[in-house]
């Protein structure tokens, strides 16, 4: 088969000198490298003493707020699960109770909520879909490592926001 021009080159295999033969220069290039990265400023955080600077931006873990009267404000819309491209919200909805009219805002509440965080890609929809203010991404918290999967399924344990209890003295 000929070539379609006739612009082909041949080119001729030089034979390597001993320093190039004993890897010599690469040697050299490679210390110089190992140095030159010696002597830079590093890049390592001794993390639970230091902290890394965050954008303002940054998402961390999941919280479910509270109202100010200390009540849940999850409503169980499902508007969360169905904003999170990464199908990382379940829920489960449930009817109030005669009594429970301190604990939730309306007469439906989530009776389960659970994140995977092994899912979730902190991207914010879901607190943006929330009609509720309910579920935030909080600044302050990452999420912790663990050693087995069940423990990044995060409940209602786990994600809701403390009571604030007002001490009087």
């Amino acid at each position: 088969m000929e070539p379609l021009s006739n612009r082909r080159k041949n080119i001729e295999k030089l034979p390597m000198t001993f320093a190039e033969r004993a890897y010599l220069p690469a040697i050299a290039q490679g210390l110089g490298i190992t140095l030159k990265h010696f002597f830079k400023k590093k890049a390592t955080v001794q993390y639970p003493e230091q902290t890394r600077e965050r954008s303002e931006h940054w998402r961390g873990l999941h919280v479910l707020k509270r109202d100010e009267n200390g009540a849940e404000r999850c409503t169980a819309c499902g508007l969360c699960a169905v904003a999170c491209p990464a199908e990382a919200i379940t829920m489960t909805a449930g009817e109030r109770k005669a009594g429970e009219e301190g604990l939730y805002r309306e007469e439906k509440y989530a009776v389960t909520y659970e994140v995977n965080m092994l899912r979730c890609i902190f991207c914010g929809l879901c607190e943006e879909a929330c009609p509720k203010a309910a579920i935030f991404l909080q600044d302050d918290k990452i999420a912790p490592a663990r050693y087995e999967r069940d423990e990044f399924i995060y409940g209602k344990d786990r994600l809701v926001e403390p009571l604030k209890t007002t001490e009087t003295k």
